[in-house]
């Protein structure tokens, strides 16, 4: 290494925008619904993706939580494209501001 820090090492992080699957998906048969969010608790170099599934009521909308999982980013990418691939679709609800006690 010379003097005045030629070889020098730095952490600093430039930012890097990554985007996560958010959303609701519904069942092909509109039993149950899922929700995907971001857990913001996870660290940025090891994101994970909070996934929430409910049962629906009558009008396709959640109603009582079934279970909960938390993938990493791209095992929760897969999932979401695989569910897509299978007949489940994009549902524009109103994202929860509290999730669950159950997390």
């Amino acid at each position: 290494m010379t003097i005045g820090g030629a070889s020098v090492w730095s952490d600093f992080s430039y930012g890097n925008h990554i985007d996560t699957p958010t959303g609701w998906l519904l069942s092909p048969d509109s039993s149950k619904i899922i929700l995907f969010i971001r857990n913001n608790k996870s660290p940025r170099n090891n994101i994970k993706v909070l996934i929430l599934t409910y049962h629906t009521n009558h009008f396709g909308e959640p109603s009582l939580i079934k279970s909960t999982s938390q993938l990493t980013l791209i095992k929760a990418w897969d999932k979401w494209h695989d569910l897509q691939l299978e007949g489940w679709t994009f549902k524009k609800y109103q994202l929860p501001i509290n999730l669950p006690k159950t997390l």
